[in-house]
C-alpha cells in the first residue's frame, strides 16, 4: 500500500516534529445521504494501488462503532480457496449516518512503525441539493521516517482517495488549503504556529448529541 503523491493532492495543513495533519475538501452534487452510501463502500471507489492485495474489491467498511475497514487477502492459487490473510486499515470510532464517520488506525506503511492516526470525514449539506466533502487525517506517535518526509506522501495518498470518491458521485475535488513550510527541522523555535487551514468552514468539534434532520451540521 505505497504511499506515491497524486496530482490531485492539495497541501498539508499542518506538520511538527511529532505529528501532521492532512485536510481536503469536494463538492459533489450527490446528496448527504447518496454521499455516504458510496462512502461506506470503499470497494467500488478506493484506488486498487493502495491496498495489500493489489484489488479494491477486497476491501469491506462495517459502518458503525468498533466495524472493521478490512480487506482480505485472497488465496493466490485460488480466489474460492480459504484467503491467505487479511488487513485491518482501520476501526471506527465514531459514525452518524448521512454526516460523519470517523476511524482510528495507521494507513500503510505507517502501520509498521509506532504511529497512530485519525480519520475524519464529514458530509456537509450546501444548500443546493449537494454535498461538501472534508476528510481530514491526524497523525502522531513515533515514525522512523521524519514526519515532514511522510506528510505529502500521505497528503498525496489521501488527496487521490478523495477524487476518486468526488469523481464517482459527480463532483469537483478542491486544493482548499494553501501550501505551508512542511521542513521542521529549520523552524524557529519562536515561529508562531500556523492558522488553521480549516477556519472559515464552520467546522466545529461534533457535539456530544446528533444533531435533528433540520439543525447545524458539526463534525471536524
Amino acid at each position: 500500500m505505497a504511499l506515491v503523491p497524486s496530482a490531485a493532492s492539495a497541501s498539508v495543513a499542518q506538520v511538527e516534529a511529532n505529528g501532521f495533519v492532512v485536510r481536503h475538501v469536494a463538492q459533489v452534487s450527490a446528496t448527504p445521504e447518496e454521499t455516504w452510501a458510496v462512502l461506506v463502500k470503499p470497494s467500488v471507489w478506493w484506488d486498487s494501488d493502495h491496498t495489500w492485495s493489489g484489488d479494491a474489491a477486497n476491501l469491506t467498511l462495517d459502518a458503525r462503532a468498533g466495524g472493521c475497514f478490512c480487506e482480505v487477502l485472497p488465496n493466490e492459487s485460488s480466489p474460492k480457496a480459504t484467503p491467505r490473510g487479511s488487513v485491518e486499515h482501520m476501526r471506527v470510532i465514531y459514525v452518524e449516518r448521512g454526516r460523519a464517520l470517523r476511524m482510528s488506525g495507521a494507513l500503510g506503511p505507517l502501520q509498521s512503525d509506532a504511529a497512530i492516526g485519525t480519520l475524519t470525514v464529514q458530509l456537509k449539506p450546501d444548500g443546493k441539493g449537494g454535498t461538501q466533502v472534508l476528510l481530514e487525517y491526524v497523525v502522531g506517535g513515533f515514525t522512523r521516517t521524519p514526519f515532514e518526509k511522510l506528510a505529502p506522501a500521505v497528503d498525496g495518498m489521501l488527496g487521490g482517495q478523495l477524487q476518486r470518491l468526488t469523481e464517482k458521485l459527480g463532483g469537483a475535488f478542491a486544493a482548499a488549503f494553501p501550501k505551508i513550510e512542511t521542513d521542521v527541522a529549520d523552524r524557529p523555535a519562536e515561529e508562531p504556529a500556523a492558522a488553521d487551514p480549516a477556519a472559515g468552514l464552520d467546522i466545529v468539534p461534533l457535539s456530544s448529541k446528533p444533531t435533528t434532520s433540520d439543525g447545524p451540521l458539526v463534525g471536524r
